[in-house]
């Protein structure tokens, strides 16, 4: 064998060990150390679906779930029923709220989304590219937990289940 074919070879097994690696990692639940956590968490200030002025000042005294998506996003569709699960659960004693930043997506797709899939808290689907700045979003789902006092408590990468959120939150709360 020639040195160019000896190095071919040692390059195509390291990409195939490289591949493998990267098909069977453990996606989703991905929590993140990043320049907002630990923060004072960004403005959101925007319409919802429902045409009222949300803001997230406005939510101080409980935790906040801020949620990036896509209707196009598999990840996405998978946690929204999780998330509807959590909504339900917290929605009697008011301690957590969800709110969804629509993330490169059309308002229309979203709302008939919501329509078909459910989930009655606030909505954010037109003009919410700056927010997405602002969080430092770079792919969706991204969702990040906002405490009580307005600081960014976690980020999580991909999506969430109900389960999940609520270890994350009893996790956070006795920090």
């Amino acid at each position: 064998m020639t040195p160019l074919r000896i190095t071919s070879a040692i390059v195509g097994v390291l990409m195939l060990i490289l591949i493998g690696i990267m098909a069977t990692r453990d996606s989703g639940n991905d929590r993140m150390t990043t320049y907002l956590v630990g923060e004072a968490a960004p403005e959101i200030k925007a319409e919802t679906l429902r045409g009222e002025l949300w803001d997230l000042d406005n939510q101080r005294g409980r935790w906040v779930i801020v949620n990036f998506f896509s209707t196009t996003c598999v990840p996405c569709i998978k946690e929204h029923p999780e998330l509807v699960k959590f909504s339900e659960d917290h929605k009697r004693v008011d301690d957590v709220r969800i709110v969804t930043v629509s993330f490169s997506d059309t308002e229309t797709a979203v709302k008939e989304f919501f329509e078909l899939n459910g989930g009655d808290w606030p909505v954010l689907a037109s003009d919410t590219e700056r927010v997405a700045v602002d969080w430092g979003v770079v792919a969706v789902p991204e969702s990040y937990l906002v405490s009580p006092s307005g600081f960014v408590a976690a980020k999580v990468l991909g999506g969430v289940t109900q389960n999940y959120l609520e270890d994350l939150l009893a996790e956070v709360q006795t920090k």
